[in-house]
């Protein structure tokens, strides 16, 4: 890293050889049962203490336009459709208050590539934000970064530079999906390239952003696809050290016109945790992720590699609007935890320990 601003480096070593590609690869034809033992034993090595953490936050979707016209995508609404909006600052201040009453701590602001909005709605909406509120703000995602930089002339470390300032903390993983080209060219051929997702994550890293990883499976990718996703991912955390974490889930189509090439997760899911752990030698927590998978999976994925179960969500509106819609508060969470004998704890998004339960 060259910036004057450096991160934490968040980089761990474990005990293991590190995998190379081809053994990656050749995972996906293990035991699955032997695969998750092999994952948890490396937790364990991790994580002693025995802690499954999760956050308490809220997504606010600030606007639905976009021109990316994603096939798997069922939230969006083209530019002067009569179901489009913007939020205005009004509306986010008020489900921030809400946020915080219910004991949250950050704030995920997601929406579309909406051609409007420049560089400088952004700078506005979150020192606004941070004026008034006590809140962490882990927002947008790499191609909403991209599409903001083209649409206001700027340069990537312009504009991360730029949001930094007026307060963003961190940036979450998605836009990812698969970063494979061949993959992304049939399913969001308008979205960011894979290098220009990892372009973004390094030149935030740069600039002292701190930022997670993320993978959606399901578009008829091989497992060599999956491998080459991790490579990539794990290649980037040698280099900076700045993701926190990985969290991956399948597909849910529903109400887009896309049809999924898997049967409903379920032991694939578990798989690739298992891989993912093991492959990511050098990333610190691996999430079971709830949202699209439902608590019983997840539950059972905290066998299988991970130590969180990502975020309280409050307010999910894309995952939702393909008609899944899972809806679990933080009793229910930390019930999850210790019926699989870990202990319940609730963190920030710097993975600081808050309280455990």
């Amino acid at each position: 890293m060259t910036q004057a601003t450096k991160i934490r480096d968040l980089r761990v070593k474990t005990s293991l050889p590190r995998l190379s590609r081809e053994q990656g690869v050749a995972l996906f034809q293990e035991d699955l049962l032997e695969l998750g033992r092999r994952a948890d034993e490396l937790r364990r090595e991790l994580h002693p203490e025995g802690y499954v953490t999760f956050v308490r936050d809220r997504i606010i979707n600030y606007t639905n336009v976009c021109i990316t016209y994603c096939k798997f995508c069922a939230f969006y609404r083209p530019p002067g459709h009569p179901e489009s909006y913007v939020r205005s600052k009004d509306e986010i201040f008020a489900k921030v208050e809400e946020m915080l009453a219910r004991g949250g701590t950050t704030l995920m602001l997601q929406g579309g590539h909406n051609p409007e909005l420049k560089i400088d709605y952004y700078e506005d909406l979150f020192s606004s934000i941070k004026s008034r509120f006590d809140v962490y703000l882990h927002s947008l995602t790499a191609t909403e970064v991209d599409h903001m930089a083209e649409v206001s002339g700027l340069s990537l470390e312009e504009t991360l530079t730029r949001l930094k300032q007026a307060g963003l903390d961190s940036l979450p993983g998605g836009g990812a999906e698969m970063l494979v080209d061949d993959i992304r060219e049939k399913v969001a051929p308008l979205k960011c390239s894979a290098d220009r997702w990892f372009e973004v994550h390094e030149t935030a890293h740069n600039v002292g952003l701190e930022s997670t990883a993320t993978m959606v499976f399901g578009f008829g990718e091989t497992p060599a696809h999956r491998i080459d996703h991790l490579e990539r991912l794990r290649a980037l955390q040698d280099r900076t050290g700045g993701f926190r974490s990985f969290i991956h889930w399948s597909l849910t189509p529903g109400n887009s016109g896309m049809v999924r090439t898997i049967p409903p997760a379920g032991a694939e899911y578990l798989r690739i945790m298992a891989i993912a752990r093991l492959y990511l030698d050098n990333f610190q927590h691996i999430h079971a992720g709830w949202v699209t998978e439902g608590a019983k999976l997840a539950q059972l994925a905290l066998g299988f590699g991970a130590d969180d179960l990502g975020s309280v969500l409050m307010e999910e509106l894309v995952i939702s609007a393909t008609g899944v819609a899972y809806a679990y508060n933080a009793e229910q969470i930390a019930a999850l935890i210790r019926a699989v004998g870990r202990i319940p704890a609730v963190r920030n998004s710097r993975y600081e320990i808050l309280q455990v339960l």
